[in-house]
């Protein structure tokens, strides 16, 4: 255990799929701990067939598995529930993300795991949590999205609500049971038990909302912006935002678009005033904008100090000096893929070095010998094993 590796030591089962738990059980990787991904026979995790496939691999599993172990069970056949059993000796965290019921169904529910490991930790994962009218529904982040208000917030000029494309519910999910596992795993140095954690998209999605969700109650509606102008602005070689909403930012815009009585027009001369009188405001701001291109703008802003940036594509973003002296993404090689993937550094920790285990994610059933052979498996047993199905390997 140390600040690189807090976690090392620890023994973590991860049975779930998609991204909100293999996320949150890879950053348990990143941070030491040695994680055995159990997967189905054949594709596995079903988030490896997300999007374009790169043999094995998608995107998706790239992210949520770095650092992991995977093994093959078939877990509807009793003999593979016997490897599980295996496996979860002396584990210290459980990670599931069937839908409600599937896993008692398996017979590895909390209650029948904690009999045989009583200090272990065990999350589930779902859609909209354990119990009530929805528990059951199937459940994916555009969905949740779709629940708790996010695409009708997500609105754009057209009006038309959009869906946020970053999976940021899936994600805020992993990083909201990570943080609720590692409090756990802090607090357990002095519990004789273990405990059940319940996370859900749902919780996770309007967590994430909160300051907007509050000020919509508050305000009967929709929440007012906290100030103008502010936003996204056209200008002549593509697109900027831009925040001045302070007085003394407004009227250093004013002079950085030339107009500088503008900043006393009676009409926006307090941030009151520029809320009441902000469709002419806007009237007169864009296409002053408009006008000039990125580097001029850049070059003006910059000089007023006024927070500004240029909206890049993922392309531009990866090639900004910025981004690349700060060592932000790690360019890192996969099995199946002819070239290395951008990966971010994640805060607070040192990156993962390429051809590490931490920087590499796992092929389906990669490990599946080694981890049966670490937990007591003969050679013959193995073989065994893999020829009547029990298990695969890659």
């Amino acid at each position: 255990m140390s600040y690189d590796a807090p976690f090392a030591g620890l023994k973590v089962i991860d049975l779930s799929q998609g991204i909100a738990g293999p996320y949150c059980a890879m950053l348990l990787a990143q941070h030491g701990a040695d994680v055995i991904k159990v997967e189905g026979i054949g594709d596995g995790d079903w988030a490896r067939t997300l999007g374009t496939r790169y043999g094995n691999h998608s995107a998706f599993s790239i992210i949520g598995n770095l650092g992991k172990r995977s093994i093959a069970i078939d877990l509807k056949a009793e003999a593979g529930k016997q490897v599980l059993w295996r496996l979860l000796e002396g584990a210290d965290v459980f990670l599931e993300g069937f839908r409600p019921g599937v896993i008692g169904r398996l017979g590895f529910d909390y209650a029948a795991v904690a009999a045989r490991e009583p200090r272990l930790l065990y999350l589930s994962i779902s859609g909209f949590g354990q119990n009530g009218p929805l528990s059951e529904r199937p459940a994916m982040d555009p969905v949740l999205q779709a629940y708790t208000g996010l695409m009708m917030e997500n609105r754009g000029e057209d009006g038309i609500p959009h869906r946020v494309p970053v999976i940021v519910v899936d994600m805020s999910t992993g990083l909201y049971a990570f943080q609720g596992l590692s409090a756990a795993l802090y607090a357990r140095r002095d519990e004789a038990r273990g405990r059940y954690l319940d996370a859900s998209l749902m919780q996770a999605a309007t967590a994430l909302q909160s300051i907007r969700l509050m000020a919509c109650h508050l305000e009967g509606g929709t929440m007012k912006p906290g100030g103008v102008p502010g936003g996204v602005f056209k200008i002549a070689d593509g697109w900027m935002s831009i925040v001045a909403i302070n007085d003394r930012d407004w009227r250093a815009l004013c002079g950085a678009m030339e107009l500088p009585a503008l900043a006393d027009d009676t009409r926006f001369n307090s941030p009151a005033n520029r809320l009441a009188n902000d469709v002419a405001l806007y009237a007169i701001v864009r296409p002053a904008l408009a006008a000039r291109p990125w580097a001029e703008w850049n070059r003006r802003l910059t000089e007023a100090r006024l927070m500004h940036e240029r909206l890049n594509s993922y392309a531009e973003f990866l090639e900004q000096p910025h981004v690349q002296e700060t060592g932000l993404i790690q360019w890192l090689a996969q099995a199946g893929l002819d070239q290395p993937v951008p990966v971010p550094a994640l805060p607070g920790m040192q990156p993962p070095l390429d051809g590490t285990p931490r920087a590499i994610a796992p092929l389906t059933g990669q490990h599946t010998r080694s981890i049966l052979a670490e937990h007591g498996y003969s050679e013959g047993d193995i073989d065994a094993l893999l020829a009547q199905g029990t298990v695969a390997a890659a």
